[in-house]
């Protein structure tokens, strides 16, 4: 029997039995289109957080109080929480350095801020003059906040546009005076700037002066100090630099924790490589449960095409060549199932986008290409119990229409 003979009854097989067939090709389908959906969420995690990464510029170091390799806090803990906080004198003698460019120190929190009897939590940031050019973020009416020193608290603030909108509807804010918790302070500016970038949403915050806000929240240490070095060069001798300056004001202790934009990104890079991968294997069990059905189909299959194997037999064909036959329908099987999964994962990665508009869902190449090998692979191997029980009939009783 030649190859092309085997492959014109292999497909003959297949399409004689329609149901037989969809039933085989829909788990298979099933299986390789949820390895492309949850591989494509994956990888649209990691798109988007890097992308948020990439909003800050490529020149940021962050500083954070708090030593993250021998301290028990996260990295970045709220003021309070570390043994010792940076302060604002931390930030003036940062900012001396030769090797930073511009630099913010950050208090936030959240806290009611009321105009007109309307009246919403919303969070409050404290930062200087320089943060929105670090950040890039734009004015949309009036201006951002004075370039004074640090210590300096005059009471303005610059509201975010659905801050504006809610309590200021369709009335100019500038201008206006703003309650923020127990104090007041004038609007000088409304952002244009929209979207969220680091779980800081620009449309959902009032911006004070630094000094201001640790008035507000009663407290003297800072969240974190964000600095943008003056190359991308520099990065590495302004993180060195910065933390030597820290250890010299805090007596020899290095008890700070300064990253770089490139770091963080490595690591949330490996941890959302990892979960796609994760989901990938999660979804590929559902490609061994299809090739666990396309071994009892087959089998009941056997049973039903005895007297066909038979008569091949007869006609002289080896148990080779039967078992070549079985794999050979169980790769048509596979590769169509493998086909129409990837019709129905694109497809869905297409709702995906639809419906979430902010996301990008692309499903990795590498997810695409072993996802449809495995399909193969699973109905190959699952197929070789059938086509061996095949090869095994006695040509006669199988012409009888006897399996023995």
């Amino acid at each position: 029997m030649r190859m092309m003979d085997c492959n014109r009854i292999a497909l003959g097989a297949v399409l004689r039995a329609p149901l037989r067939t969809a039933m085989m090709l829909l788990a298979t389908a099933i299986g390789v289109g949820a390895v492309l959906l949850l591989t494509s969420v994956g990888e649209s995690a990691r798109t988007y957080v890097s992308g948020q990464f990439q909003a800050l510029g490529t020149r940021q170091v962050i500083v954070f109080p708090g030593k993250s390799e021998t301290s028990g806090n996260m990295p970045g803990a709220m003021p309070g929480d570390v043994e010792r906080e940076l302060t604002l004198d931390d930030a003036r003698a940062v900012q001396r350095s030769p090797y930073v460019e511009m630099l913010s120190p950050i208090v936030v929190g959240s806290m009611p801020v009321s105009y007109g009897g309307r009246e919403r939590d919303t969070t409050v940031l404290g930062v200087s003059h320089d943060f929105m050019a670090i950040r890039g973020w734009e004015i949309g009416t009036g201006e951002f906040l004075p370039d004074v020193d640090f210590d300096r608290a005059p009471p303005v603030c610059v509201l975010g546009r659905t801050v504006k909108e809610e309590l200021f509807s369709e009335q100019v804010a500038v201008g206006k005076w703003l309650r923020v918790g127990s104090r007041r302070c004038r609007v000088v500016g409304v952002l244009l700037t929209e979207g969220t970038s680091l779980m800081i949403d620009a449309n959902e915050i009032v911006i004070v002066p630094v000094a201001y806000a640790q008035a507000l929240f009663d407290i003297s240490g800072l969240f974190r100090i964000i600095v943008q070095a003056p190359g991308r060069g520099d990065i590495d001798a302004t993180k060195r630099d910065i933390t030597e300056i820290i250890k010299q004001r805090h007596y020899g202790k290095e008890d700070v924790t300064v990253i770089t934009q490139d770091a963080v990104l490595a690591t949330f890079d490996g941890i959302f490589d990892t979960l796609t991968q994760a989901l990938a294997g999660i979804a590929s069990i559902s490609l061994v449960v299809a090739g666990v059905l396309i071994m009892n189909v087959m089998l009941v299959a056997v049973s039903q095409r005895t007297r066909e194997v038979g008569l091949l037999k007869a006609l002289g064909a080896t148990r080779r060549q039967i078992i070549a036959l079985f794999l050979t329908e169980a790769f048509f099987l596979a590769s169509f199932g493998g086909l129409a999964g990837l019709a129905v994962g694109y497809i869905g990665v297409f709702v995906l986008e639809l419906t979430f508009t902010d996301f990008t869902f692309t499903p990795p190449p590498w997810a695409v290409a072993a996802a449809f090998v495995v399909a193969i692979a699973s109905g190959m191997i699952f197929g070789i119990m059938p086509a061996r029980k095949a090869a095994n009939l006695d040509p006669i009783a199988a012409l009888a229409g006897r399996q023995s």
